[in-house]
């Protein structure tokens, strides 16, 4: 089987991933479940899809401490300044699209692109995802941090499913023609 890189995460309505401040705190349901889907998205089964979890600096120090699910996982956290590799988690400070899809030709699972948004942007931008996992959030931001970044080429894709659990719609996407 194919490695996929996979970019998954939430998104309000307006399309911000995080506030000004990179909080997550508005990130939840509605709280309602009338809308739900008999189906629903397997997140523990997506995890375990994957092994390796590709981010940018602040979401790996915003959020890691919430992916406790995640721990047995291979971290590739894009920093501008170099580090030394802390456990399962390498800082890469080069050119990360290259250096993760050099790591895509190797066996393994599949990789999740999990963000921030100027990450998700240079994977775009490189023609480097295969798949888009989005929940949209019942909530606008009107301001905050955007998932897609200006600039991003136009992208064709196929909607394979969707799923609502808790208000929150999840969109699974591959692309056209490939």
């Amino acid at each position: 089987m194919a490695r996929d890189i996979i970019l998954n995460l939430a998104i309000s309505l307006d399309g911000f991933i995080c506030d000004e401040d990179g909080g997550f705190a508005w990130i939840s349901g509605q709280g309602d479940v009338r809308a739900d889907t008999a189906d629903h998205f397997d997140f523990d089964g997506f995890l375990a899809s994957c092994d390796t979890i590709v981010m940018g600096r602040k979401a790996y120090e915003d959020c890691l401490s919430s992916l406790p699910e995640a721990a047995e996982k291979r971290f590739l956290v894009a920093s501008r300044t170099p580090r030394a590799p802390e456990g399962r988690v390498v800082f890469l400070s080069a050119d990360v699209v290259a250096e993760v899809l050099a790591l895509k030709d190797r066996p393994g699972k599949h990789i999740w692109l999990f963000g921030g948004g100027e990450l998700a942007s240079d994977f775009i931008r490189a023609d480097a995802v295969d798949r888009y996992i989005v929940g949209i959030l019942p909530v606008i931001r009107g301001k905050g941090r955007r998932l897609f970044q200006e600039g991003i080429p136009p992208v064709e894709l196929h909607l394979d499913r969707c799923t609502v659990s808790d208000g929150i719609p999840i969109l699974e996407y591959s692309r056209r023609g490939r």
